[in-house]
């Protein structure tokens, strides 16, 4: 005890520089979709894009940027980052992940700022009301791959790609599919959200793959109507596809399993 007095008395906080603030950078991510002009039954154009906002005031003053905002001392970033995507999108029920911190020197002229960056899973529907900040003259959205060609204010064209790594890597490992689907959908829908957020990955036994019990080992399930009996849609295809629905299951996964 008496050692942490001696500690406390001897600790001066004016002896250490700290950081002029720390804000939060959030990478809004969504799919949308268009309907295939003269196509009837078939799946819509999916495209994932991200919200950006022009900056109104400087530093970077009409330059795109994410949204975000600083850390209040009575609040964690993790507070921050959701008070901030409330802000900007209206919603706050969805996915939000926090994935990286950015500290380079020289990253903001305002001072030395520690940002804090988090990626949110946003379906479209929750944009389309969408707002500007006090800090912002214009808010929209971007295809990815054209937000990842412009030049965007502070670092943020690098949180943008990493977010992306992130998401990509998750897609493929985890059940964040199911930010960008409805609660109810058939297997030629998740996969092709699947391969909106992934290009690269194809499976042509997907359906097969995922629907066999050892495969998907309880991640989803068939929909079934009051009477028990399996609930189809025919809204994308032709012939009704069975529907599917995500349980709560979190699969465990190894690299050795």
């Amino acid at each position: 005890m008496s050692d942490q007095l001696e500690n406390s008395s001897n600790y001066r906080a004016d002896q250490f520089r700290t950081p002029d603030g720390a804000p939060t950078d959030i990478v809004v991510f969504t799919i949308t979709s268009m309907e295939k002009k003269g196509a009837q039954k078939s799946l819509p154009v999916r495209e994932l894009q991200v919200m950006l906002i022009k900056r109104e005031k400087w530093p970077f003053e009409g330059k795109w940027a994410l949204p975000g905002g600083f850390t209040r001392e009575t609040e964690t970033v993790q507070d921050c980052a959701r008070r901030e995507l409330a802000e900007e999108t209206g919603v706050s029920e969805v996915h939000l992940e926090y994935f990286n911190v950015y500290s380079s020197r020289g990253r903001d002229p305002r001072g030395w700022m520690i940002s804090h960056a988090f990626f949110a899973l946003v379906q479209e529907t929750y944009l389309a009301t969408r707002t500007t900040s006090d800090e912002a003259s214009e808010v929209r959205l971007f295809p990815v791959e054209e937000a990842l060609s412009t030049e965007l204010a502070f670092d943020h064209r690098t949180i943008v790609q990493e977010a992306l790594d992130q998401v990509r890597r998750k897609m493929l490992t985890t059940t964040i599919a199911k930010e960008f689907l409805p609660e109810h959908f058939t297997i030629s829908e998740l996969y092709q959200v699947i391969r909106t957020v992934v290009p690269a990955f194809e499976e042509k036994n997907f359906i097969r793959k995922v629907t066999s019990t050892q495969s998907r080992k309880g991640i989803l399930e068939e929909v079934l109507d009051h009477n028990g009996k399996p609930m189809s849609s025919n809204r994308y295809s032709q012939r009704p596809a069975q529907l599917y629905r995500f349980t709560d299951y979190l699969p465990e996964l190894s690299i050795y399993g």
